[in-house]
């Protein structure tokens, strides 16, 4: 897909890999709606990019709301005139013990990290399919491939984004909009607290620039891509996790035993 001129949907624009994806699709040329509840850095990010001759708009909104995926869609149509391209980027997570974790927060995450981004799908879909073209981008997880311990409810939903992804990318197999699944490993972003950085270090466990997996997204992209797994071991370990899962669970317990401490000093 060449990027110049289309008109783009991103969620999550705030964080760590959104803010430079959407520079990224901008340079490219893409004409951009920028989705996020923060509204200082989202207009703070639209206009560093609107000041680089690109075009960006803020849309400020809690994605977990009633109506929300429709609000977003019907802000873009105005402000760009059409969409092309959706990219569900926007997401929470937490590190601990799964027992202590709020019931609230578990709904919380299943929302932001699973019904939104389906909800903006099927706001987006029709219009897509309609104009005989166009795409979407989940960008998922390596924990939604392999179930790390202490991520449970993190895990949950990134699997279920990606079985969403894989099962509507052969829905739509006769159409002329594609689906692409984006998996990072581990990124060194606000979205890792102090403990989870101080686990991910002990257990060596390797994490990505923010900058780096940006490019890999508008790669994918690029390249109309089905699926895109970021970085070694982990994509091996993604793909053997489906086939042997119980040589990754011995793979896993030195860690296992590593993260617990950690897990064990928070309570969400």
């Amino acid at each position: 897909m060449n990027l110049s001129g289309k008109r783009i949907i991103l969620t999550g624009a705030a964080g760590g890999i959104g803010y430079r994806v959407a520079l990224l699709l901008a340079e490219k040329g893409a004409r951009l709606a920028l989705v996020g509840r923060n509204a200082s850095r989202v207009e703070e990010i639209c206009a560093e990019i609107n000041q680089r001759g690109g075009l960006a708009v803020p849309v400020i909104l809690d994605l977990s709301g009633e109506g929300a995926a429709e609000q977003a869609m019907a802000a873009a149509l105005q402000s760009l005139g059409g969409i092309d391209v959706l990219v569900n980027n926007a997401g929470i997570m937490d590190f601990t013990l799964f027992e202590r974790q709020d019931p609230k927060r578990i709904g919380q995450m299943i929302g932001v990290n699973v019904i939104a981004p389906m909800l903006l799908v099927r706001a987006v879909l029709p219009h897509l399919l309609k104009q005989d073209g166009g795409r979407i981008v989940n960008i998922g997880s390596a924990f939604g491939s392999i179930g790390f311990p202490h991520f449970a409810t993190y895990c949950a939903s990134k699997f279920a984004m990606r079985g969403f992804s894989e099962a509507l990318r052969r829905e739509l197999v006769d159409t002329q909009v594609g689906v692409t699944y984006v998996s990072p490993r581990a990124t060194k972003t606000p979205l890792n607290d102090d403990v989870t950085t101080r686990m991910l270090e002990e257990t060596k466990t390797s994490m990505d620039a923010p900058e780096y997996v940006a490019a890999q997204i508008v790669q994918a992209i690029e390249r109309d891509c089905k699926e895109h797994f970021i970085g070694q071991p982990e994509s091996f370990f993604a793909r053997l996790n489906g086939m042997f899962p119980r040589l990754v669970d011995g793979g896993l317990l030195k860690n296992t035993r590593i993260a617990r401490k950690y897990a064990q000093s928070v309570n969400k």
